[in-house]
């Protein structure tokens, strides 16, 4: 129950904290207001249909990493992460409570604030580096890091193209996956 809670406070600080931190940046850097901070986030196209498409984009790549994650040369990585997050014991409330809290959160530092500085490339490598899927140490974790590349750049010229809320569906619902495989899964498997 206590590592229940350490995710719902990791949740929540990555909800309130990342948005925080990207208002910050763009306070000390570029001189914005919390008005205009706010209006980055696009919110008139939160009903856009085109988010249907991101909900659709996060599902299909998030089977394929899926697919990639589960084939025998990566077995030393994912099945400690799926027993560590299986005695979560997370139901489906929580699995979307926290794949929209990383989606939201997240999406607002890298894609809104640190992408507008350094890019979509830079943005995506830092965004992947720090999610663990880079390592000097285990080439394999690089070939995963590698496979999450194309989807994270998209979503990143996805941001420029299609809007702020496009880029929350499509990683909320790759994250979303994520988590029910683990809720779903067989962890001796």
């Amino acid at each position: 129950m206590k590592r229940k809670i350490k995710l719902y406070i990791i949740s929540l600080a990555t909800l309130l904290g990342f948005p925080f931190i990207g208002y910050l940046i763009l306070y000390f850097f570029e001189d914005y207001s919390f008005l205009q901070f706010f209006q980055l986030l696009e919110w008139e196209q939160f009903g856009n249909a085109i988010n249907l498409i991101g909900l659709e984009f996060g599902f299909i790549y998030g089977f394929i990493i899926l697919f990639i994650s589960q084939a025998p040369i990566f077995r030393e990585f994912s099945l400690p992460q799926t027993k560590m997050l299986k005695s979560l014991n997370l139901n489906f409330f929580d699995a979307v409570f926290v794949a929209f809290c990383a989606g939201f959160g997240e999406e607002i530092l890298f894609r809104v604030v640190i992408q507008s500085f350094l890019g979509p490339w830079v943005t995506t490598f830092i965004f992947i580096a720090i999610h663990g899927y880079f390592s000097l140490r285990y080439f394999k974790k690089n070939i995963l890091g590698l496979s999450l590349f194309p989807f994270i750049l998209l979503i990143s010229f996805g941001y420029v193209e299609f809007g702020f809320w496009f880029v929350v569906a499509a990683h909320f619902s790759y994250d979303l996956l994520m988590f029910l495989a683990v809720i779903y899964s067989d962890e001796s498997s």
